[in-house]
């Protein structure tokens, strides 16, 4: 028997439960992992040491902000202060202010992959219409947002200048914890710099960031911006669909589903945010309508793949990439 789309929704419920114990566990544990690693690299051990820390770090950064991210859904320890105010801590110190991270994170997942709505909390779409009538500048902008530098500079393009600093210019009163954030981030890069030197600076801080945040931004990008995703109309746009046929399911190893948090099986996630991320392998193994999900992967051809895409054709109803675009034109 194959469950309805609503049947569906209601079939993950069951797995929307937390154990305080793991969510805890899996909470300290990460962190406690991420100081120990940025501890040691402080230490006066072989760069090539000091380099592997420093790399280990900024994937123990990505699985503190998946962690983090299902806090802020509502998904693990919901009701306690401690974990209100640890997670707020966390939230400056990945450059995903609470209050800026809440509110477009929760837009993405009741707006994503509608063709028509404001790209907050996800990358722009245009269509081929759409990109043929803007102007240069337009253009220039839309494909500048989407491209693989601009991913792969997320620690400055997304995170502390999207996440930060736009939001604090944008509403001040609204989101002070960005002004916040960026202070602390400035004071922490001046006294890395001035007691440890530029060194240190780069093997804390500048590495780090750097690899958590372009992995970040790539598998934002990449869960809804893969070969075969859909995108509809506001009119024609459901919550099931868009779960299912406009969120991917990124294949990778057990180490790199650890470190990622799962964050992988984001198509059940879109399905039910409730479900806490040690539970999600168990929602797919359990419920057979999740099984067979549109995929990627971290494989070079697979990221190629998902960079090529760039407009939304609504005749063919797939996502083109430019090559394809001035063939049709």
């Amino acid at each position: 028997m194959i469950l309805t789309a609503k049947e569906l929704i209601k079939a993950t419920k069951e797995f929307s439960s937390e154990s305080k114990f793991k969510s805890w566990l899996y909470t300290l544990s990460t962190v406690l992992f991420l100081a120990a690693t940025v501890t040691l690299t402080f230490a006066h051990l072989n760069i090539f040491i000091r380099l592997f820390l420093s790399i280990l770090s900024g994937l123990l950064i990505g699985r503190t902000f998946v962690i983090y991210h299902d806090y802020q859904h509502g998904t693990i320890l919901r009701k306690s202060r401690i974990a209100k105010i640890f997670m707020e801590i966390v939230g400056m110190y990945i450059l995903a202010p609470p209050s800026v991270w809440k509110r477009t994170h929760n837009y993405h997942h009741k707006h994503n992959s509608k063709l028509f709505s404001a790209s907050v909390g996800s990358y722009p779409i245009m269509t081929k219409e759409k990109y043929l009538n803007s102007t240069k500048l337009q253009r220039f902008s839309y494909l500048a947002s989407r491209h693989p530098i601009t991913i792969g500079l997320g620690y400055l393009t997304i995170f502390f200048y999207g996440m930060c600093v736009s939001s604090f210019i944008s509403s001040p009163k609204r989101h002070y914890d960005s002004l916040i954030t960026i202070i602390l981030h400035f004071a922490a890069a001046f006294l890395l710099i001035w007691f440890f030197g530029w060194l240190t600076f780069l093997l804390v801080m500048i590495i780090p960031f750097t690899i958590a945040f372009a992995l970040g931004a790539y598998l934002f990008y990449a869960q809804h911006n893969f070969p075969g995703v859909m995108f509809k109309q506001n009119a024609k746009w459901t919550y099931e669909n868009a779960a299912l046929a406009s969120s991917s399911f990124m294949k990778m190893s057990r180490l790199m589903n650890w470190f990622t948090a799962n964050i992988g099986y984001h198509h059940i996630h879109h399905i039910n945010a409730r479900i806490p991320f040690y539970r999600l392998p168990e929602a797919m193994k359990k419920v057979p309508e999740l099984q067979h999900p549109k995929t990627t992967s971290l494989k070079i051809k697979d990221v190629i793949a998902c960079f090529r895409l760039k407009i939304w054709d609504s005749e063919k109803e797939e996502m083109i990439s430019l090559r394809k675009l001035r063939k049709a034109i």
